[in-house]
C-alpha cells in the first residue's frame, strides 16, 4: 500500500535529450499552498511535470462529501497525463501541499511528442501501469487491514519522505505534518475512526499528536503493526484501551 510508489520519478527515467525535448514544449508556473494544480471533472488536457514541491492527488467520494487521497506527487513526477491521452474529464484533483513549481505542457503537444518519441511513450505507459497496480493494492488493504493498521502503515510511509514530514527533535523522531482530515483521506476512513486509532497508538506509546502533526515515537513497533496480520501479528491494545474504544474484556473489539 503506498501513496508514493516505488518507481523512479518520471523525469529520471528519461535520457537528457528526451528530457530537454519535453521541457521545451511548455512553460513554468508556480502554485501556492492548497492551490489546485488540476481539478476533478475539468475538461482541460494539459500535462504538468512537477519541478519542485509536493502535491496531493485525491478524488471525491460519497457524492463529494469526503475525499480519498490517491497519491503524493513530488519533483520529477508527471501529473494529468491520463486526460491528455484519452481527452476525457479529469479523474482526480491535484492540490499543492506547499509551494509547487511545475512545467505546463499543452495536451496536443504532449500527444505529438509521445508519437514521435516511442521511448518516452513507453515510460508513460509504465507509469500508468504502476499506478494501476498501486490502486489494486490500496483496494486490497482497505478490505484486509483495520483502520489502526492502515494508519500505522501510512504514518511509516509518510515519515520517510519530505512531502509531509520533517526530522524530530535531535533527529530521534519524524513528524508527519497532516491534519486528521487529510490523514483520514489517505487511509479511506472517517475522521472519527482515525481519531480513535490515533488515541490507541498514543496509549501504546507509539506516537504523540498535536495540531496538524503526528510525532513517531517508536518506529519499530509501528512498522510491525503496519505490516498487517499476514506478516506479523499486531499487538493487542490494553484492556482499558479496548473499553474506551467501545469494546469490553472478553468480547471482540470493533474492527477499526
Amino acid at each position: 500500500m503506498g501513496l508514493l510508489g516505488g518507481d523512479l520519478p518520471f523525469a529520471r527515467t528519461l535520457t537528457a535529450h528526451d528530457l530537454e525535448a519535453l521541457t521545451s514544449l511548455g512553460g513554468t508556473r508556480t502554485f501556492e499552498p492548497e492551490e489546485h494544480l488540476l481539478s476533478e471533472g475539468d475538461r482541460s488536457t494539459h500535462v504538468l511535470l512537477v519541478l519542485t514541491g509536493w502535491s496531493m492527488v485525491f478524488a471525491a467520494i460519497d457524492r463529494g462529501a469526503t475525499r480519498l487521497v490517491l497519491g503524493l506527487r513530488g519533483p520529477g513526477e508527471l501529473v494529468g497525463e491520463l486526460a491528455a491521452l484519452d481527452q476525457r474529464p479529469r479523474s482526480a484533483t491535484v492540490q499543492a501541499l506547499g509551494p509547487v513549481e511545475a512545467l505546463v505542457i499543452p495536451g496536443d503537444g504532449f500527444r505529438r511528442f509521445l508519437a514521435e518519441s516511442p521511448r518516452v511513450g513507453s515510460q508513460v505507459m509504465t507509469q500508468l501501469a504502476s499506478r494501476l497496480r498501486d490502486s489494486d493494492r490500496e483496494r486490497s488493504a482497505l478490505a484486509s487491514l483495520t483502520v489502526v493498521q492502515r494508519l500505522a502503515r501510512r504514518l511509516v510511509e509518510l515519515s520517510g519522505t519530505d512531502a509531509t514530514s520533517r526530522p524530530g527533535r535531535d533527529g530521534a523522531a519524524a513528524v508527519v505534518q497532516l491534519a486528521q482530515d487529510d490523514l483520514a483521506a489517505t487511509v479511506g476512513a472517517t475522521r472519527e475512526a482515525v481519531a480513535k486509532a490515533l488515541r490507541l497508538l498514543r496509549e501504546q506509546g507509539l506516537v504523540r499528536t498535536g495540531n496538524r502533526r503526528v510525532e513517531i515515537l517508536a518506529p519499530a513497533p509501528l512498522l510491525l503493526l503496519a505490516q498487517g496480520p499476514h506478516e506479523q501479528r499486531a499487538p493487542e491494545p490494553r484492556p482499558e484501551a479496548r473499553r474506551r474504544a467501545g469494546g469490553a474484556p472478553g468480547t471482540r473489539p470493533e474492527r477499526m
